[in-house]
């Protein structure tokens, strides 16, 4: 008979502090209501950014071809009276 393997625990820390944290407690994957509050004022400061390549294939056509977006077909808003 095979021996079952035990599941281990995983063990995560508080993003902002470091602190050990179970995936039952009420404020995971924060340690605390205040980790969470100054994780967020990182993110609403612009010290955290997703950075990735666009891949939207309109996106990276207008990128490719700037004179496409410019001349639109609606008049720009710029005529002259």
């Amino acid at each position: 008979m095979p021996a079952k393997k035990k599941k281990s625990a995983k063990v995560l820390r508080c993003p902002s502090c470091g602190m050990l944290v179970r995936p039952t407690d009420e404020d995971f994957p924060f340690c605390s209501d205040r980790c969470r509050k100054i994780d967020l004022g990182k993110w609403a400061s612009g010290a955290y950014k997703i950075s990735s390549p666009v891949v939207d294939p309109e996106v990276l056509e207008d990128l490719d071809n700037p004179s496409a977006r410019r001349s639109g077909g609606d008049g720009g808003g710029s005529s002259e009276r």
